[in-house]
Protein backbone atom coordinates (compact mmCIF):
# COMPACT_ATOMS: atom_id res chain seq x y z
CA UNK A 1 0.00 0.00 0.00
CA UNK A 2 1.05 3.60 -1.00
CA UNK A 3 0.70 6.47 1.18
CA UNK A 4 -2.80 8.23 1.50
CA UNK A 5 -4.81 10.75 -0.93
CA UNK A 6 -2.55 13.76 -0.89
CA UNK A 7 -5.88 16.49 -0.86
CA UNK A 8 -5.98 16.12 2.88
CA UNK A 9 -2.56 17.09 4.00
CA UNK A 10 -1.17 16.88 7.06
CA UNK A 11 -3.64 18.29 9.39
CA UNK A 12 -5.11 16.03 12.12
CA UNK A 13 -8.21 16.39 11.78
CA UNK A 14 -8.31 16.74 8.25
CA UNK A 15 -6.30 13.07 8.43
CA UNK A 16 -8.64 11.64 10.82
CA UNK A 17 -11.37 12.70 8.04
CA UNK A 18 -9.68 11.24 5.50
CA UNK A 19 -9.06 7.74 7.30
CA UNK A 20 -12.00 7.45 9.25
CA UNK A 21 -15.02 8.93 7.12
CA UNK A 22 -14.25 10.14 3.83
CA UNK A 23 -15.19 7.49 1.61
CA UNK A 24 -16.93 4.97 4.17
CA UNK A 25 -20.30 3.61 3.27
CA UNK A 26 -22.63 5.48 5.49
CA UNK A 27 -26.01 4.67 5.49
CA UNK A 28 -27.97 6.07 8.56
CA UNK A 29 -30.58 8.77 6.84
CA UNK A 30 -29.55 11.48 9.30
CA UNK A 31 -26.29 11.05 8.88
CA UNK A 32 -26.47 11.77 5.52
CA UNK A 33 -29.01 14.56 6.01
CA UNK A 34 -26.08 16.52 7.68
CA UNK A 35 -22.86 15.63 5.31
CA UNK A 36 -25.24 17.30 1.96
CA UNK A 37 -26.40 20.20 4.11
CA UNK A 38 -22.56 20.57 5.29
CA UNK A 39 -21.80 19.93 1.62
CA UNK A 40 -24.51 22.80 0.65
CA UNK A 41 -22.57 24.77 3.40
CA UNK A 42 -19.26 24.07 1.79
CA UNK A 43 -20.24 25.65 -1.51
CA UNK A 44 -18.13 28.41 -2.21
CA UNK A 45 -15.26 27.42 0.34
CA UNK A 46 -13.12 24.62 1.22
CA UNK A 47 -14.14 21.40 2.85
CA UNK A 48 -11.65 21.76 5.46
CA UNK A 49 -13.17 24.91 6.75
CA UNK A 50 -16.73 23.75 7.17
CA UNK A 51 -15.18 20.43 9.12
CA UNK A 52 -13.13 22.78 11.27
CA UNK A 53 -16.45 23.93 12.13
CA UNK A 54 -18.75 21.19 12.03
CA UNK A 55 -18.79 20.76 15.79
CA UNK A 56 -20.51 24.15 16.18
CA UNK A 57 -22.84 23.25 13.44
CA UNK A 58 -24.09 20.29 15.11
CA UNK A 59 -24.52 22.36 17.89
CA UNK A 60 -26.73 24.92 16.48
CA UNK A 61 -28.60 22.66 13.98
CA UNK A 62 -29.89 20.43 16.95
CA UNK A 63 -27.82 17.74 15.96
CA UNK A 64 -28.72 17.85 12.63
CA UNK A 65 -32.22 15.78 13.49
CA UNK A 66 -34.43 17.21 10.26
CA UNK A 67 -37.75 16.30 12.65
CA UNK A 68 -36.50 19.18 14.28
CA UNK A 69 -35.16 21.79 12.17
CA UNK A 70 -37.99 20.87 9.66
CA UNK A 71 -40.61 22.92 12.21
CA UNK A 72 -37.93 26.19 12.33
CA UNK A 73 -38.54 29.19 11.03
CA UNK A 74 -37.51 33.18 10.73
CA UNK A 75 -36.71 32.89 14.65
CA UNK A 76 -34.47 29.98 14.14
CA UNK A 77 -32.48 31.31 10.70
CA UNK A 78 -31.77 34.95 12.52
CA UNK A 79 -30.75 33.44 15.46
CA UNK A 80 -28.44 31.04 13.39
CA UNK A 81 -27.53 34.58 11.57
CA UNK A 82 -25.37 35.43 14.61
CA UNK A 83 -24.06 32.45 15.31
CA UNK A 84 -20.30 33.32 14.25
CA UNK A 85 -19.54 29.42 14.81
CA UNK A 86 -20.89 28.73 11.42
CA UNK A 87 -20.94 29.71 8.08
CA UNK A 88 -23.45 32.59 8.14
CA UNK A 89 -25.66 32.34 4.82
CA UNK A 90 -29.21 33.16 4.87
CA UNK A 91 -29.69 31.14 1.94
CA UNK A 92 -27.61 27.69 3.02
CA UNK A 93 -29.49 28.17 6.51
CA UNK A 94 -32.81 28.67 5.01
CA UNK A 95 -32.02 25.75 2.53
CA UNK A 96 -30.97 23.26 5.55
CA UNK A 97 -34.81 23.72 6.75
CA UNK A 98 -36.38 22.93 3.26
CA UNK A 99 -33.99 20.10 3.25
CA UNK A 100 -35.28 18.61 6.22
CA UNK A 101 -38.76 18.95 5.16
CA UNK A 102 -38.09 16.85 2.36
CA UNK A 103 -35.99 14.50 4.04
CA UNK A 104 -39.40 13.96 6.01
CA UNK A 105 -41.35 13.61 3.10
CA UNK A 106 -38.61 10.87 1.17
CA UNK A 107 -37.76 9.31 4.86
CA UNK A 108 -41.65 8.77 4.84
CA UNK A 109 -41.63 7.44 1.60
CA UNK A 110 -39.33 4.29 1.50
CA UNK A 111 -36.40 6.00 3.13
CA UNK A 112 -34.07 8.26 2.81
CA UNK A 113 -31.12 6.42 3.03
CA UNK A 114 -32.50 4.34 0.17
CA UNK A 115 -33.20 7.08 -2.03
CA UNK A 116 -29.45 7.92 -1.91
CA UNK A 117 -28.34 4.77 -2.28
CA UNK A 118 -30.92 3.83 -5.32
CA UNK A 119 -28.27 6.08 -7.13
CA UNK A 120 -25.72 3.43 -7.47
CA UNK A 121 -28.47 0.50 -7.23
CA UNK A 122 -27.39 0.22 -3.47
CA UNK A 123 -23.53 -0.86 -4.17
CA UNK A 124 -20.53 1.57 -3.85
CA UNK A 125 -18.89 1.90 -7.55
CA UNK A 126 -15.38 1.36 -7.01
CA UNK A 127 -13.25 4.27 -8.91
CA UNK A 128 -9.95 2.86 -10.05
CA UNK A 129 -7.93 5.75 -9.54
CA UNK A 130 -3.61 6.59 -9.60
CA UNK A 131 -3.96 10.31 -9.41
CA UNK A 132 -5.54 12.91 -7.59
CA UNK A 133 -6.16 14.92 -11.04
CA UNK A 134 -8.36 11.64 -12.18
CA UNK A 135 -11.03 12.37 -9.26
CA UNK A 136 -14.35 13.43 -10.89
CA UNK A 137 -16.14 16.44 -9.82
CA UNK A 138 -19.27 15.30 -11.33
CA UNK A 139 -20.84 11.96 -12.47
CA UNK A 140 -23.79 10.65 -14.64
CA UNK A 141 -24.69 9.01 -11.56
CA UNK A 142 -24.14 11.83 -9.35
CA UNK A 143 -26.08 14.22 -11.85
CA UNK A 144 -29.12 12.04 -11.75
CA UNK A 145 -29.22 12.23 -7.97
CA UNK A 146 -28.54 16.02 -7.97
CA UNK A 147 -31.64 16.11 -10.34
CA UNK A 148 -34.07 13.99 -8.20
CA UNK A 149 -33.33 15.37 -4.75
CA UNK A 150 -33.81 19.45 -6.18
CA UNK A 151 -37.51 17.37 -7.96
CA UNK A 152 -37.97 16.19 -4.10
CA UNK A 153 -37.54 19.58 -2.80
CA UNK A 154 -33.77 19.82 -1.87
CA UNK A 155 -31.69 23.05 -2.49
CA UNK A 156 -27.90 23.75 -2.57
CA UNK A 157 -27.83 20.20 -4.11
CA UNK A 158 -26.03 21.09 -7.47
CA UNK A 159 -24.09 18.23 -9.57
CA UNK A 160 -20.63 19.18 -7.75
CA UNK A 161 -21.88 19.22 -4.46
CA UNK A 162 -23.91 16.17 -4.44
CA UNK A 163 -20.65 14.15 -5.83
CA UNK A 164 -18.81 15.42 -3.30
CA UNK A 165 -21.42 14.21 -0.76
CA UNK A 166 -21.48 10.87 -2.64
CA UNK A 167 -17.69 10.71 -2.39
CA UNK A 168 -17.87 11.28 1.33
CA UNK A 169 -20.42 8.51 2.07
CA UNK A 170 -19.07 6.11 0.05
CA UNK A 171 -21.16 5.94 -2.71
CA UNK A 172 -18.29 6.20 -4.63
CA UNK A 173 -14.47 5.21 -3.90
CA UNK A 174 -12.48 7.98 -4.73
CA UNK A 175 -9.66 7.22 -2.68
CA UNK A 176 -6.44 7.12 -4.66
CA UNK A 177 -6.31 2.97 -5.24
CA UNK A 178 -2.79 2.75 -3.66
CA UNK A 179 -4.03 4.64 -0.57
CA UNK A 180 -4.66 2.64 2.60
CA UNK A 181 -8.49 3.60 2.94
CA UNK A 182 -9.17 2.58 -0.59
CA UNK A 183 -8.91 -0.87 0.20
CA UNK A 184 -10.63 -0.19 3.76
CA UNK A 185 -13.62 1.08 1.80
CA UNK A 186 -14.14 -1.53 -0.53
CA UNK A 187 -14.38 -4.26 2.23
CA UNK A 188 -16.98 -2.14 3.75
CA UNK A 189 -19.27 -2.51 0.06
Amino acid sequence: MGERCGWCGTDPLYVAYHDEEWGVPEHDPQALYEKLVLDGFQAGLSWFTILRKRENFRAAFAGFDPDVISGWGEPDVVRLLGDAGIVRHRGKIEAAVTNAQAWQRIEADGGFSDFIWSAVDSRPVQNQLGSLGQIPATSPQGDALSKRLKQAGFRFCGPTIVYAFAQAVGLFNDHLVDCPAYARCAAIA
